[in-house]
C-alpha cells in the first residue's frame, strides 16, 4: 500500500510535535491537542507552498493550539461533586518540575524555549514559529533559559 504525502509527513513530524505538546500543555492534553493539530495541518495540507518548512509550519499549528488549550483551561469549569474513590495519575515524567517551570514563564520565553527544545527547531523555525525575527527568537529563549537557570539555582 502506497504511503501519501500527508501520511510520510505526520510519520516524519509525529515525536517532535507530541513532545512540544507534552511539554507545552502536560500529558493529560496533549493527545487531545495533537489530534486537534494535525486536523488542522490535514485540512492547511493543499494550500502549503510547496518547499515550505514544514516541521516550523506543523510546530506554529501545535503552538497554537496550545495557547488555545491554556486559554480554555482559564475558562473551563470545574467539577467537584463527583470525585473519583481512586485517584489515576500517568507517572510524572522525567524532568517534570523543570517542564513545570517552564510553563509558568511569560508567553514569548515560554514559547520559543518549547519550541527551540521540546520541538527541536532551529532559532529560525523558532520565529517563523512565533511571526518575529531570529534574533528575538534567540533573544527569548535565551532569557528563558536566563531565568529558568536562577530560579533552579535559588532552590
Amino acid at each position: 500500500m502506497a504511503v501519501g504525502p500527508f501520511q510520510r509527513f505526520l510519520d516524519e513530524q509525529r515525536e517532535p510535535v507530541f513532545r512540544f505538546l507534552v511539554a507545552s500543555v502536560g500529558r493529560e492534553a496533549a493527545e487531545d491537542c495533537f489530534q486537534e493539530t494535525f486536523l488542522s495541518a490535514l485540512k492547511a495540507w493543499p494550500k502549503l507552498r510547496k518547499g515550505s518548512n514544514e516541521r516550523a509550519w506543523v510546530m506554529t499549528i501545535a503552538h497554537r493550539k496550545a495557547m488555545d488549550h491554556h486559554r480554555a483551561r482559564v475558562r473551563r469549569a470545574v467539577p467537584v461533586e463527583d470525585v473519583p474513590e481512586v485517584a489515576v495519575e500517568d507517572p510524572p515524567l522525567a524532568d517534570e518540575e523543570t517542564w513545570t517551570r517552564v510553563r509558568a514563564l511569560p508567553p514569548k520565553m515560554k514559547a520559543a524555549v518549547l519550541l527551540r527544545y521540546a520541538g527541536d527547531l532551529t532559532h529560525a523555525e523558532v520565529a517563523v514559529a512565533l511571526e518575529c525575527s531570529e534574533e528575538a527568537a534567540r533573544r527569548s529563549a535565551h532569557e528563558g533559559l536566563k531565568r529558568l537557570r536562577a530560579e533552579m539555582s535559588a532552590t
